[in-house]
C-alpha cells in the first residue's frame, strides 16, 4: 500500500526522470527529486480506511478506484491514468480524512510519492502549486459526479453499450464480473442484459470476451 515511503526492496526504486512529458500536469516538476516507484499489476495501493500519508503522481500505468459493498460486490468509481493525480487522495490530504475506497494497480505502475508534510507546505507557500491542485481536483471531481449520475440514472443496457464501445475494438476481452464492477450492478444483471443484446444480434458472448457484431446498433442505445 502507498501509505508510506518504501524503505526496503518491496518496490524497485530507480532514479527519477525529470521530464514529465507534454501532457503532464503543471505540478509535475514539484515531484523532481523523488524516486520512481515501480508497482506490479494487481497490487493493492490503498485500502478503505487507510491514512493518506502521501500525494502521488502516476507517471505510467492505470489505477482502478472502487468501492465494495458488505456483500462483496464491487463498483468502479474511476480510473487514474498516466500523468494524473487521484481526486480521493487529494480530498483526504486536504481534509485530513482516511481513504474512503479501494485502489489497485490495473497495470504495472510507475509513481512518485510526495510526503504529506511537503504537500501541506507547498499548499501554504506555493500559489502556483495550490492553484494547480485545486484546478485538477475540481476537474476530476466533476468527472466523478458524472460517474455517480450515470450509475444512478442510466439504464443498464446503455452503460454496457458505452463500456463495450469505449475500447474501440470489435472484440473486448472482459468478464461479466468485471463488467458488473465497471457499470455498477450485479453480475447476474449483466449476464441477463448480455443475453438480450446477443439475442438482438448486437454482440456475441465468447469465453473471456465479447465480440461486437453491430457497433452502430450499440451506439444508438447510447
Amino acid at each position: 500500500m502507498l501509505t508510506e515511503l518504501p524503505s526496503e526492496s518491496r518496490y524497485s526504486l530507480s532514479p527519477g526522470n525529470r521530464n514529465g512529458g507534454a501532457n503532464a500536469l503543471s505540478i509535475t516538476h514539484y515531484f523532481d527529486g523523488y524516486h520512481d516507484i515501480r508497482i506490479s499489476a494487481g497490487q493493492p495501493i490503498l485500502h478503505q480506511g487507510d491514512e493518506c500519508l502521501n500525494y502521488f503522481l502516476l507517471k505510467s500505468g492505470s489505477v482502478r478506484l472502487f468501492t465494495r459493498s458488505p456483500s462483496g460486490r464491487e463498483v468502479t468509481l474511476y480510473h487514474v491514468q498516466a500523468n494524473n493525480i487521484c481526486v480521493l487522495t487529494t480530498s483526504c490530504l486536504l481534509g485530513d480524512r482516511r481513504f474512503p475506497a479501494e485502489a489497485v494497480a490495473e497495470t504495472d505502475l510507475i509513481v512518485r510519492l510526495m510526503p504529506k508534510a511537503r504537500f501541506d507546505d507547498l499548499m501554504e507557500t506555493a500559489p502556483a502549486f495550490r492553484n494547480s491542485v485545486f484546478q485538477s481536483f475540481a476537474k476530476r471531481m466533476d468527472n466523478l459526479i458524472r460517474t455517480i449520475e450515470k450509475l444512478a440514472l442510466e439504464p443498464i443496457d446503455v452503460r454496457i453499450a458505452k463500456y463495450l464501445l469505449s475500447f474501440g475494438s470489435d472484440r473486448v476481452r472482459t468478464t461479466h464480473q468485471l463488467m458488473a464492477a465497471e457499470v455498477g450492478t450485479a453480475r447476474e444483471v449483466v449476464t441477463r442484459h448480455i443475453k438480450k443484446l446477443s439475442a438482438r444480434g448486437f454482440i456475441e458472448s465468447q469465453r473471456g470476451a465479447i465480440r461486437i457484431i453491430d457497433a452502430s446498433a450499440l451506439e444508438k442505445l447510447t
